[in-house]
């Protein structure tokens, strides 16, 4: 495997519009850089590419150009490009949104998208490497969506007294990694992280929502460096309805943030470093698919198209799209909106990879992504959802297809039986009765 990557920073002018909260959030300062990051990885036969923007969001149209774009300059097809957003909420309004339409920052969305075609132009020399996988639970998020005994949703943001009761709720904790390691002398090259929790530890009240920063992601990437050398990339994971622990809290909670996930990241790089036989994936191959599902809006944004971006309006039902990329038996599944950690549970375990992660933010900003019975509970995700709620379930079982047809097209099953049916089963001796 070779691999080539790019660090830009794509930070707004300060007095850019933010997004996340309330639209007359102007940024006064900044706290620290924005970054686009980006890692090229070449097979010998296949090449991907994935781009993680500390951004809010992006809508479907630019998404769509700029992997047709930067598909055309690597010479691979527009599948081979994972756009997917960290989704800061102190960066700048980066996607068309109800009520904070008039800051769609256009000229900035411009800049941007040449300054990714030239970095994917002009792409450092390749590197030989190995690659590592590791996952452990991190216990460093909460679901914020709570529901009551007679399954009513609260949100936990305006209920803060509230908090202990979390415990109970459901959080995806795995904290999934990558780990790309130098063929030469066994240092690590290249780290990717994927954890779910809204990016929101450091928006405080007044100035906290009002400098411009990448969060805890960038404190994640920076500590990742300063500590082992290797460039870093943070995808965000499901993380729809949860946010880390200590939220809102400012710059010490941004620290506190990027310090858990960066300390666990190193306890799984030594981890695999050590055991190269469990972790390090061997015969790895890369592969990628886009695949597209239909569902009816909801009633109440048919009404209202101004709730929707451009593309989407004019029909009673929306085309969205899910695309998988796939590093050896790991697969990122790209996600259009913000998905809550239920449903990408869910699409976690139907996956035929050994192990498979969320991509936030990455075909489209569709708003939040719920499970049906959301809608029944109601609280301000399934408030804000734009799709009918058996949609989730379809969106599910779109991504455990695409996913099983991935597997299939870079592992060919060998024999009658697929993959993994045709795994063989260790004997085991069970006793009777039981």
């Amino acid at each position: 495997m070779k691999i080539s990557w790019f660090s830009q920073i794509i930070s707004p002018e300060i007095g850019a519009y933010l997004a996340g909260y309330s639209n007359k959030d102007k940024s006064v300062a900044k706290l620290d850089d924005l970054f686009a990051t980006g890692l090229c990885l070449d097979d010998g036969e296949t090449k991907v590419v994935m781009i993680s923007f500390d951004l809010l969001g992006l809508d479907a149209e630019f998404i769509q150009r700029l992997r047709r774009q930067c598909g055309e300059i690597l010479g691979v097809p527009e599948s081979a490009v994972l756009c997917t957003c960290t989704h800061t909420h102190t960066g700048p309004e980066s996607r068309y949104n109800l009520g904070s339409r008039e800051h769609f920052n256009l000229e900035y969305l411009a800049k941007l998208e040449g300054l990714i075609l030239d970095a994917v132009k002009n792409l450092p020399p390749f590197k030989e490497c190995n690659v590592n996988f590791y996952s452990k639970n991190c216990d460093a998020n909460t679901n914020r969506h709570f529901l009551t005994r007679d399954n009513c949703g609260s949100f936990l943001p305006h209920r803060r007294e509230m908090r202990q009761l979390a415990e109970e709720g459901i959080a995806d904790k795995e904290l999934g990694c990558l780990f790309f390691m130098d063929a030469a002398t066994g240092d690590p090259l290249y780290v990717i992280g994927n954890y779910a929790a809204h990016p929101l530890a450091g928006h405080a009240p007044g100035l906290g929502g009002r400098r411009i920063s990448a969060d805890y992601p960038g404190a994640f990437r920076r500590k990742i460096t300063e500590n082992t050398g290797a460039d870093a990339m943070f995808v965000s994971g499901a993380a729809g309805d949860l946010v880390p622990i200590d939220d809102e809290l400012g710059k010490d909670a941004i620290e506190q943030m990027g310090t858990i996930l960066s300390k666990n990241t190193i306890d799984g790089l030594i981890d695999s470093m050590r055991n190269p036989a469990r972790f390090r994936m061997k015969d790895v191959k890369l592969g990628s698919c886009l695949k597209t599902f239909t569902v009816p809006l909801r009633n109440c944004v048919i009404n209202n198209p101004d709730r929707l971006p451009p593309e989407f309006r004019g029909s009673n039902e929306v085309t969205l799209e899910i695309q998988c990329v796939s590093i050896g038996d790991t697969c990122f599944v790209g996600v259009p909106g913000e998905l809550c950690n239920e449903l990408g549970l869910e699409i976690k375990w139907h996956s035929p990879f050994r192990k498979a992660w969320i991509a936030y933010c990455s075909t489209a900003y569709f708003s939040y992504l719920c499970p049906g019975n959301f809608l029944v509970s109601g609280g301000y995700e399934p408030g804000a959802q734009r799709i009918t709620a058996r949609s989730g379930l379809k969106l599910v079982s779109t991504a455990v297809d695409a996913m099983y047809e991935l597997r299939e097209k870079v592992y060919p099953s060998q024999g009658d039986e697929k993959y993994p049916d045709c795994l063989e089963l260790p004997l085991v001796n069970i006793p009777p009765n039981r």
